[in-house]
């Protein structure tokens, strides 16, 4: 049957998802995100760690920080409960 998108009687529309619903491609897309951050931060750990010039060691120590922080704000998105524990 064609619907023309017009609600018909007694159906409401809702203008926006709810905020706690994530779609099976939002769960992927936010599952990859983490990989990807979490690569980053390994990476950044590893060159941290065998870089013999302190300061640039401290550079790369600040950026595997700023993507732990993305990993944690992104992990709050997949279970929005546990994010008032992080």
């Amino acid at each position: 049957m064609y619907q023309t998108g017009q609600p018909q009687m007694g159906q409401q529309i809702m203008p926006e998802p709810p905020n706690n619903m994530l779609s099976a491609k939002d769960h992927l897309y936010l599952t990859d995100a983490l990989s990807w951050e979490l690569g980053a931060i390994k990476m950044m750990h590893h060159a941290a760690m065998n870089c013999t010039d302190p300061e640039i060691s401290d550079y790369l120590n600040q950026a595997g920080q700023m993507h732990q922080a993305h990993y944690m704000q992104l992990l709050s998105h997949l279970n929005p409960a546990n994010a008032a524990n992080m």
